[in-house]
């Protein structure tokens, strides 16, 4: 197939475009920069000259596509509303160029967050009071215009090489700046956690195989207990691993402090069985420990 990536020079969307470039797809990349352009072509892609706020662009790449991945956010946390409101018009805009062809149209959000303690599964709803990112509610409408439209969650940890701004490598940062690796309480609440490379493989899946309406998660570890992944970092920085009480979690994370606290594991037995996705590469605790 012929595949019109967004974000395709992201941390998520240069894992695909290469996954789906050793499958034997063609690509072709979003890029709003000369720098991103060029990564793309280095690595065996076409271009397609745009952004996420040029329509125009969003258009002539679905257009000239036989399928679209969408991975593609502006991660603007001081203005989340409006990257939010970017996010929906990019949807809306790729939805309607394909709407009744019968294309595969994928789209990225996240594992949603529950009640504390519950195992999130690909049933569960989002509840946009807690996270906002519509992306399911903006693509989910067009598996009943004539869209293959699939929603991919990649986990709250997406870890690998090349992460740099992620989750794992701020909290290894905070970490290092304090001089200690932190958990609250005892440490016992679970994250889950996905290779960055079982996250690609995923994403050819769905657009090969995926159904219309349908929601996979991308989560190889269900529920790590906190002050695991704390312990970790300690012993790969050399420091200490220590508690701190919940209310001093967001003085010593900043806004990670509301994230590192949650009891929210979650499972992709659905997506293994409906996709035959299995996660294969290391686990966060296996790369942190360098095996």
């Amino acid at each position: 197939m012929r595949i019109f990536v967004t974000g395709s020079t992201g941390f998520i969307g240069t894992a695909v475009v290469r996954e789906l470039l050793d499958t034997g797809h063609e690509v072709i990349g979003l890029a709003r920069s000369k720098t991103s352009a060029q990564s793309l072509e280095k690595a065996g892609a076409a271009v397609q000259e745009g952004s996420l706020e040029d329509i125009d662009s969003l258009r002539r790449g679905a257009d000239s596509a036989d399928a679209v991945i969408h991975t593609a956010f502006v991660h603007d946390f001081a203005n989340f509303g409006a990257a939010v409101e970017t996010d929906r018009r990019a949807i809306e805009t790729i939805g309607e160029t394909m709407a009744g062809s019968s294309r595969p149209f994928v789209v990225t959000s996240g594992v949603p967050v529950g009640k504390y303690g519950q195992v999130i599964t690909e049933n569960d709803d989002s509840d946009p009071a807690i996270f906002p990112r519509l992306s399911e509610a903006a693509a989910l409408p067009y598996a009943k215009r004539g869209v293959r439209v699939s929603i991919v969650r990649p986990s709250r940890f997406v870890h690998g090489e090349g992460d740099t701004h992620g989750f794992v490598p701020q909290l290894i940062g905070i970490a290092r700046n304090k001089g200690v690796a932190a958990y609250i309480g005892d440490g016992s609440n679970r994250c889950h956690a996905v290779h960055i490379l079982d996250v690609a493989h995923l994403f050819c899946l769905a657009v090969e195989k995926g159904t219309a309406g349908s929601r996979y998660q991308a989560v190889g570890d269900e529920g790590i207990p906190f002050r695991e992944i704390a312990e970790a970092i300690g012993k790969l920085l050399h420091i200490l691993t220590v508690s701190i009480p919940a209310e001093e979690a967001v003085n010593h994370f900043g806004f990670l402090g509301q994230i590192v606290g949650m009891d929210n594991p979650a499972s992709s037995a659905i997506t293994q069985k409906t996709l035959g996705w299995y996660p294969t590469h290391p686990s966060l605790l296996q790369q942190l420990s360098g095996v």
